[in-house]
């Protein structure tokens, strides 16, 4: 037993020191050139794959591990697990903390990841798309250690604090970028009805108006099915009806103040796009709440809604990840390969817009070969967009450690099949909404209020 326990050991400290010289010898530079310049999106597949294989870990963590922390045998890892929880927790409460911490674990080991990632795409930006499987490793192994590290201090209440500041500026950052969107999405499709006018001869971009005219329709129509089906099916608590009553009015709202604007800040496609948004985040807020009988998401926990659950959530984290690391989102100039990892062939890229992760392409355009770097070269601009990839996913991993543990809040939650439900899960959703909504209402009135002003 004694032989089989040292061949184990042996063979993990063989891959972790080989995964170890691996990396330092890629961030060291005695990597093949590359002959392609790195953009914002470097590695960011492989990238997204990782923070997806974390997202994995922390609710195998939350819901594998953490329930059955009373069962194991050596009391070292049982306090571990329990520590920072508090003493006079029902046993049902201790289990909700320490899945909480499994969160923590998984989520800290990514974030770190990340950080240190950024770090060396700052010094060195092709790191981004380097020694890959050196990175899984070292990864796994970091998700490991972290289990024999207590919670107190490490991950409660220092990582929990530092994931709600990160969480917070994610949501900001999102709905900023959401009203931005909206704004681009109204501006392109006007733009390419005066080209057609142009290019193709008078009355030809008629078509691009009645495109936007066709897209408000189904924008507002959706949004009012939706705030419908949240009268009928979430309805019947004070809270719930509160929040849908206060979409429709915020909706019908800056509408009107869009429709007698004086200022032709706005458009009716941006502002059923805001619409939209609204009802989708006040509809993601209902379906949180833990009240039972006001939401009907929540009930028996059978192995369809169980599976359906955590897929569900897995996935909506993953497209956020996905989504908010475009090379727009970033501000990096898109180069050849970049999106594949260093491929050496050009692709054409589509331009679209995202409307809440919802991608809407508008068209695709051929470039021109970028010319090669001399080995050893990179532009100017790849070492200030390189890191934002990383940036931009610890920021994630923030996002996700808060909503699969409701911002740390120690309370009767949503099960397995429903994990992201909780109060503060769903004030939180809440007061995105009014801040997206309070923002986009801004940028209507701000024009009329200072016209002295510019705000182009």
């Amino acid at each position: 037993m004694s032989g089989v326990i040292a061949a184990v050991v042996t063979g993990v400290t063989w891959c972790f020191c080989t995964a170890t010289a691996s990396l330092c010898s890629s961030w060291c530079g005695n990597d093949k050139p590359s002959t392609v310049p790195p953009s914002a999106t470097s590695g960011r597949k492989r990238s997204v794959l990782l923070l997806a294989l974390s997202v994995v870990v922390a609710l195998v963590y939350q819901y594998a591990l953490a329930p059955n922390y009373d069962r194991i045998k050596w009391q070292y890892l049982s306090d571990a697990w329990t520590s920072g929880c508090g003493d006079e927790l029902s046993e049902e409460l201790l289990q909700v903390c320490s899945g909480n911490a499994g969160v923590y674990r998984a989520a800290s080991a990514a974030f770190v990841f990340f950080v240190i990632l950024g770090v060396a795409a700052k010094c060195r930006p092709t790191a981004n798309r380097e020694a890959w499987p050196a990175k899984y490793v070292l990864f796994l192994f970091l998700c490991v250690g972290t289990v024999f590290i207590p919670n107190e201090p490490v991950f409660i209440p220092i990582f929990l604090w530092v994931a709600r500041v990160g969480s917070v500026l994610f949501i900001l950052l999102q709905q900023v970028i959401l009203v931005d969107i909206a704004y681009n999405w109204n501006d392109a499709w006007l733009s390419r009805s005066d080209q057609a006018e142009l290019d193709e001869g008078p009355g030809k971009g008629k078509k691009w108006l009645a495109a936007i005219l066709v897209s408000c329709g189904l924008l507002y129509a959706a949004s009012l099915a939706g705030i419908i089906i949240m009268y009928i099916h979430f309805g019947g608590c004070a809270t719930n009806e509160t929040f849908i009553s206060i979409t429709l009015v915020m909706a019908v709202l800056f509408t009107v103040v869009q429709l007698t604007n004086k200022s032709e800040t706005g458009s009716l496609l941006t502002s059923g796009c805001m619409a939209l948004y609204s009802t989708y985040l006040c509809g993601a807020a209902v379906s949180k709440n833990p009240n039972s009988i006001c939401n009907p998401k929540l009930g028996e926990s059978s192995t369809w809604s169980i599976v359906l659950g955590l897929l569900i959530a897995f996935i909506s984290m993953m497209w956020t990840g996905w989504s908010y690391t475009t090379d727009k989102r970033l501000g990096g100039a898109q180069h050849a390969g970049d999106d594949s990892d260093g491929g050496d062939e050009e692709r054409p890229k589509a331009g679209g817009v995202v409307i809440n992760n919802a991608a809407i392409s508008y068209g695709a355009a051929d470039s021109p070969d970028p010319e090669p770097l001399n080995p050893g070269t990179t532009s100017s601009a790849s070492f200030s967009s390189s890191w934002k990839l990383n940036a931009a996913l610890a920021l994630v991993c923030c996002w996700y450690a808060t909503a699969l543990t409701g911002w740390g809040a120690i309370e009767k939650r949503g099960d397995i099949a429903n994990p992201d439900v909780g109060e503060v899960s769903m004030w939180m959703l809440v007061t995105s909404q009014w801040i997206a909504m309070l923002l986009y209402l801004w940028t209507l009135a701000a024009p009329s209020l200072f016209p002295d002003r510019d705000f182009s």
